[in-house]
């Protein structure tokens, strides 16, 4: 498999979290409806329901920040012909950390955790940047 399929595949595992997050969402506000724990603010404010939801729903909101960030960057490498081995290694890095950070963010939301996999995702993500500025100069 070439370099260019392993980017693709972080990709498309990077885009898995959201659809997981999205679905994890469903169920939990689904739940909760059937349970009857649903207020009248429910539809307009996030923070009416319970932590559960909340937590999927403000974990979801954050898979439309740094990522994006992430798949630009992507699409750079591949439409510069510039896949190596270090951005694959990068780009993996970035998702299982994003991984984790989703994974801790919708169950025990344990800031310490999340932090340390959001700094870890954002290194990779900085080298990623700076690597493609230096390959943008060498054009």
């Amino acid at each position: 498999m070439g370099l260019t399929k392993w980017l693709y595949l972080a990709i498309l595992a990077q885009i898995a979290i959201p659809m997981w997050v999205l679905l994890l969402n469903a169920k939990r506000k689904s739940a909760e409806y059937k349970a009857g724990n649903v207020s009248e603010d429910a539809p307009t404010d996030n923070a009416a329901w319970s932590l559960p939801v909340l937590l999927t729903s403000n974990s979801l909101a954050n898979q439309f920040q740094l990522p994006i960030l992430f798949y630009v960057l992507c699409f750079i490498f591949i439409q510069m012909q510039q896949v190596s081995l270090l951005l694959v290694v990068l780009s993996w890095w970035f998702v299982v950390t994003r991984w984790i950070h989703a994974l801790v963010h919708v169950n025990t939301n344990y800031i310490p955790h999340r932090f340390v996999s959001f700094l870890l995702g954002v290194l990779a993500l900085v080298v990623m940047f700076f690597y493609a500025v230096w390959l943008v100069l060498q054009l």
